[in-house]
């Protein structure tokens, strides 16, 4: 189980000085209970070192936060495909693991923009953008919008467990991810988005 506490957003923002730097800024939660991962399970490894496989469970969430000035970001919020490791074979207070996982794209294929163009479905263009075909200038500016791409990103997750009870077999602690926000199937470029929350974990043998 993983659950968010902070959702933050990289974005340009300005000091007195008129210097302009990247920096991640607080969000608002728009979407209600869709900040917590719950029932993922998948393959520890031992050994040497800590190696966890993420095969099933409820591991996405579509959800949107809103930044200080109004605008909203969706994004999916996933640990799809998890492969986390960490050295040492043991679990303990100070334990960190980490690792990549995929971020597939927010809508799917057969979403329609309010033209009622889609990537499976749909018109391929908008109607009042038919004689646009020909090649004529704009059309570039334009292509973005018509062709619909269903884009998946890496994303990466640091985990540090800080509650240890042996005798259960269960494990929590914080951790921090990072993934790219909606692309509204391609046509707008992706936000940073960076989660900070908490997990807990249950080890069970098969």
């Amino acid at each position: 189980v993983t659950g968010v506490q902070t959702w933050q957003v990289e974005e340009e923002v300005a000091n007195k000085k008129g210097d302009v730097t990247k920096q991640f800024v607080n969000t608002k939660l728009m979407t209600r209970q869709t900040y917590t991962l719950d029932g993922i399970s998948g393959k520890l490894e031992g050994g040497g070192s800590i190696t966890f496989k993420e095969e099933d469970g409820i591991d996405y969430a579509p959800t949107t936060v809103q930044l200080p000035g109004g605008e909203r970001v969706p994004f999916l919020f996933t640990v799809k495909e998890l492969v986390a490791k960490g050295n040492g074979g043991a679990f303990k207070p100070g334990y960190e693991f980490g690792g990549s996982f995929k971020v597939p794209s927010y809508r799917t294929g057969l979403f329609l923009d309010p033209k009622g163009r889609g990537m499976t479905t749909g018109y391929d263009q908008a109607q009042a953008l038919i004689a646009s075909q020909t090649g004529v200038d704009g059309q570039a500016a334009l292509e973005s919008e018509i062709n619909k791409v269903f884009d998946v990103f890496d994303g990466t997750i640091e985990f540090a467990v800080s509650n240890v009870n042996a005798a259960d077999g269960e494990i929590g602690g914080v951790f921090v991810s990072s993934q790219a926000s909606d692309t509204d199937l391609g046509s707008k470029t992706p936000k940073k988005v960076l989660s900070k929350g908490i997990f807990y974990g249950r080890i069970t043998k098969e």
